[in-house]
């Protein structure tokens, strides 16, 4: 659509394809509203202002494009000839358009690439409706099928049909059996009640005796029924949180982080839990009341049809009513959903991080914050339930008109002649059977379905959620020897941001390879591509001249040890920890893989030694102690690989000293890639790589780039100076 705006601007270029088009709502000079656009076409970059060309611009005369905010607006800037130049404005509804156009067009500088799928990765609206998605969804409520949804239920269903056909065969049963009741009570009535029906006890007693055995074997039926239903619900619900695990352990780091921990959680046990209700409890309801709905009705109108019609025909005018609320309670029970997520999210960081809050003497503020959340979820929740407390009656009294109906018509029948006593017993407990199931159903069936619903969509959202690190079909599994190389990686953690720009390095077996430079520059995140726990945008990582996106990751990973900055232990025993990296580990394994970590000697001096309970995230241990067991984690790991992010850096000198003569030992032989806080560790690397605005700075050993008195050695000299006015003090 921008692009037929251009062309119809600037007829020059019909029929050409651009590289990029954005608009510009607002004029370059003053900021003022206009119809505004600029394109990139051909190597030329056209600005448009007031429906007129303002400039053009050769894309060789251009560099360093970028975004920058300002209030309300944002401009598109770019060295032009090497003068700043601003190419367009637009409101901040374009800033993150505008951020990643820039990082886009500097890279097509740079490598002559262009990504034609640029515009989706900030496509932010459901193109349907025009609301914006939630952060970390491309679905919208309002527009998903409805009908898909639940068909993909009834896949992940599927295996279990014949529970689910033998308790629908069993409603069929029950409803039988329900219709029959009735007719004994009109039977009763009529033969033995009335004044008539005297001396006939026996026959009398048959009746009674039928009605008890019905009732009996009704109540059989119906825990048959419910036991395929249980049977049936539980197994799909485990299938169905297994599959939703599954594909958040598939999930890049990048695609999880979009989501807090508490709406994952949510819908792992939340949603699936109200699926399981439904399926288990309500579905059973539904279908029960719907048959004795149609059964009733039959027999209804067999009888008298013109009763029939009195007795029915208000229900589908109050389903009709009902219908107008669906989406004003789909979308209240939407926002109480979101609320709900929101409060379990607050509920896992207090956990989580209850030393912090109670270090800072944050208790009262975190329970003011969780029971504010709470108060939110409370008061909207009340507000749904005063929706339905108002909404309900008013719907039940209308589907109630036709008892007074009954009561007139079988009242004048009764005393014209026409009608006995006992069919108006039959037809008064059809009616009750009538409004105190099927109607009461349909008058809540909305909130039933709208509950349900939000769940499934829930769910499926997450399922449907683009693995973009997966492994390929023939993925390949090696025996790493270690040899690593960057091939002008590329890397941003989103579209608007690039962290590495063309990492071109080779690092060659049992190298021992320092990381160093500001925060900020790259560093975590070279080694995290490494891992492949992100994927590189552009350009390749290979380990042994293989691409790491042609290896399996189980391959990849299960041959890299691993001491991150931020050290993580499970709740549990310190012997387990170390096992976590090869379970089938002998004692005498980890006993040496913790000796060499320096971890054995402060384990053998707890009260339990190595079966100590840590704790959760291991709050029993100091940081040193849970960063020795990490090392030793990863020391047992026997890796081909090893890398270490400030492996070192909650150690006293004294005890970094041990570990250090350890790892030198240990990477004897192994490629190891280690970043450090304290620059001295890295004395003895193989090569330092310093990194500086994500690019690769400098190379060289210790001596060489002091010598060299570039980056590396304004660094070490920042820290000698550091730990001077330390020792001073």
């Amino acid at each position: 659509m921008i692009w037929e705006q251009i062309v119809k601007c600037l007829p020059e270029l019909d029929g050409k394809t651009p590289t990029m088009v954005l608009s510009a709502d607002l004029t370059v000079s003053d900021c003022k509203p206009q119809i505004g656009y600029a394109a990139l076409c051909e190597d030329t970059f056209y600005v448009i202002e007031q429906e007129r060309e303002r400039a053009r611009y050769p894309l060789s005369a251009m560099r360093e494009f970028h975004a920058v905010s300002g209030i309300g607006e944002v401009a598109l800037e770019c060295l032009v000839d090497g003068r700043l130049t601003v190419l367009c404005r637009g409101d901040l509804s374009h800033q993150n358009e505008y951020a990643t156009i820039a990082k886009r067009i500097n890279h097509y500088i740079d490598t002559g690439l262009f990504d034609p799928d640029y515009d989706k990765s900030y496509n932010r609206f459901c193109p349907k409706c025009g609301r914006k998605y939630r952060a970390g969804s491309h679905i919208c409520m309002h527009c998903v099928d409805k009908k898909h949804i639940f068909s993909r239920m009834w896949e992940i269903a599927n295996p279990y049909k014949w529970y689910l056909l033998l308790s629908v065969i069993l409603f069929f049963v029950i409803t039988g059996m329900n219709m029959i009741g009735p007719y004994l009570n009109r039977l009763l009535v009529d033969e033995f009640i009335t004044p008539m029906a005297s001396n006939r006890f026996t026959e009398f007693s048959l009746v009674i005796l039928s009605m008890f055995a019905l009732r009996l074997l009704t109540k059989l039926v119906s825990w048959g029924r419910s036991m395929a239903l249980i049977h049936a619900g539980n197994r799909i619900i485990v299938r169905l949180r297994e599959m939703v695990f599954d594909k958040v352990q598939m999930l890049s780091i990048s695609k999880i982080s979009k989501r807090t921990a508490g709406e994952i959680m949510q819908r792992v046990t939340g949603d699936t839990a109200e699926i399981q209700q439904f399926i288990v409890h309500r579905l059973a309801n539904i279908l029960e009341q719907l048959l004795i709905l149609v059964g009733i009705s039959i027999m209804l109108f067999i009888e008298d049809w013109r009763l029939a019609l009195m007795i029915i025909l208000p229900i589908p005018i109050c389903s009709i009513f009902m219908r107008m609320f669906w989406r004003y309670t789909h979308r209240i029970y939407h926002k109480q959903w979101i609320t709900n997520a929101k409060a379990s999210t607050i509920l896992h960081d207090i956990f989580s991080g209850i030393r912090v809050v109670k270090a800072f003497g944050m208790e009262q503020y975190e329970m003011e914050r969780y029971d504010k959340v709470t108060y939110q979820e409370a008061q909207i929740s009340a507000k749904n339930e005063r929706f339905y407390a108002i909404f309900r009656p008013l719907v039940d009294f209308f589907m109630r008109i036709g008892e007074y109906f009954l009561l007139v018509y079988v009242g004048n029948a009764i005393l014209g002649g026409d009608m006995t006593l006992g069919e108006m017993a039959q037809f008064s407990s059809y009616v009750s059977m009538l409004y105190s199931g099927p109607v009461f159903l349909i008058a809540n069936i909305q909130r039933m379905l709208t509950r349900i619903y939000t769940s499934v969509v829930k769910v499926f959202d997450l399922l449907d959620e683009d693995v973009d690190i997966g492994d390929k079909d023939e993925a390949k599994d090696i025996d790493i020897v270690g040899q690593i190389s960057f091939d002008n990686v590329h890397f941003g953690y989103d579209d608007a941001t690039e962290v590495l720009k063309g990492i071109t390095l080779d690092i060659q077996p049992g190298e021992f390879i320092g990381i160093v430079g500001k925060s900020g520059v790259g560093k975590s995140t070279l080694i995290n591509l490494v891992m492949r726990l992100y994927e590189v945008e552009d350009g390749a990582i290979r380990i042994d001249g293989e691409d790491i996106r042609d290896l399996s990751q189980e391959c990849l990973r299960s041959q890299i040890g691993v001491v991150l900055q931020e050290t993580f232990l499970f709740s549990g025993s310190i012997y387990d920890n170390i096992a976590y990296a090869k379970p089938d580990a002998t004692r005498d394994e980890i006993i040496a893989a913790s000796k060499i970590a320096g971890a054995h000697e402060f384990i053998m001096k707890l009260p339990d030694g190595y079966n100590t309970k840590v704790g959760e995230k291991g709050h029993t241990l100091s940081g040193g102690e849970r960063q020795r067991v990490s090392i030793a984690r990863a020391l047992l790991h026997n890796p081909r690989i090893l890398i270490l992010d400030e492996a070192t850096a909650s150690l006293d000198t004294e005890t970094e000293k041990q570990i250090q003569d350890a790892l030198q030992k240990l990477s004897k032989n192994r490629t190891t890639l280690a970043i450090a806080h304290r620059l001295s560790t890295l004395r003895n690397a193989t090569r330092l790589i310093v990194l500086d605005k994500g690019k690769i700075a400098e190379v060289g050993t210790h001596d060489e780039l002091v010598r060299k008195q570039g980056i590396y050695y304004g660094l070490v000299m920042a820290q000698r100076q550091m730990s001077k006015m330390t020792h001073d003090n």
